[in-house]
């Protein structure tokens, strides 16, 4: 995660110190939003730096659960700038619209445009990677706009190869605008990710039909209920109860529920399973065995 985050500031100015070049000698609009943007990826990605290393920090004792909802804040803030920015962009392209201007240096631009969408490939596939191995609300954020920044720099392009080859000077303020809305959306994304983490949001039922099934698999356990997760940035909290036989010892609940925490743990490392026995009386253990919370 640290290094996903070196990486993004990174690949962030280099696109920043072509894209500025780029603006001054094609005089686009559309280059200006796409130079904003680098100048927002530039600070999206130092603030997930920052929340990033600062949500790694263990546990202590004024933070029981650990300090994972920093990501979760961080992309707030990222949104929050990028929603005010993509506004500032829609006034600059309007103007732009309404007061259509020729472009110069192109093929410049067209270049920078090439570079920076092959600079920002290489960079998502490598945040998708990290994304799988840690399914970090931070990284995911950062990832989104990146995504987003394909399509933008393919907008740019498109708006310049218009303007200079078709004499459509229009296209600089329609595609400056198409990619401030493009902004907004990827913000609104971010918004509804981070707030689902700080909400304490269920995981999905397709995370808790897993969850279900792998402890209805250990022996022993004849049902399962009242199960309740939550994400704080990695890690993933688990409160469940299981039905097991009252007339076993403590010894053998103990131990029943130790290796239902051992299988949840290897299918999801980040997860801190907190297990509730409930003894029960039955015959026929066969028929009590459900997954109904």
């Amino acid at each position: 995660m640290r290094s996903a985050t070196y990486a993004a500031v990174g690949v962030a100015l280099i696109l920043i110190a072509i894209k500025l070049f780029a603006y001054f000698a094609t005089n686009s609009v559309a280059m200006l939003s796409t130079l904003v943007d680098s100048l927002l990826d530039l600070v999206a990605s130092f603030i997930n730096l920052v929340a990033v290393r600062h949500s790694l920090v263990p546990a202590d004792r004024d933070h029981r659960f650990g300090h994972g909802k920093a990501e979760a804040l961080a992309g707030l803030f990222q949104s929050a700038i990028i929603t005010g920015s993509s506004v500032f962009l829609l006034f600059q392209a309007g103007e732009r619209l309404l007061n259509p201007k020729p472009l110069a240096a192109e093929s410049i631009g067209i270049i920078v445009m090439v570079v920076s969408i092959g600079l920002t490939i290489g960079l998502v596939v490598y945040q998708r990677f990290v994304i799988r191995r840690t399914r970090s609300v931070a990284i995911s954020a950062d990832s989104l706009h990146y995504v987003g920044d394909v399509l933008i720099n393919g907008g740019v392009i498109a708006a310049l190869i218009l303007s200079s080859y078709f004499q459509w000077h229009y296209a600089d303020g329609v595609f400056g605008i198409l990619i401030a809305l493009v902004l907004i959306y990827s913000a609104w994304q971010i918004m509804r990710a981070s707030f689902a983490d700080l909400m304490d949001e269920e995981l999905g039922d397709e995370d808790r039909e897993t969850i279900k099934a792998i402890v209805l698999k250990q022996p022993g356990v004849l049902g399962i209920h009242d199960l309740r997760t939550r994400r704080s940035g990695q890690q993933v909290f688990m409160q469940m109860h299981i039905d097991m036989d009252g007339r076993i010892s403590l010894r053998d609940a103990h131990t029943i529920s130790d290796a239902v925490e051992a299988r949840l743990m290897a299918e999801y490392p980040e997860a801190e399973p907190i297990i509730h026995q409930d003894p029960i009386f039955v015959e026929n253990e066969a028929e009590n065995r459900s997954g109904d919370d």
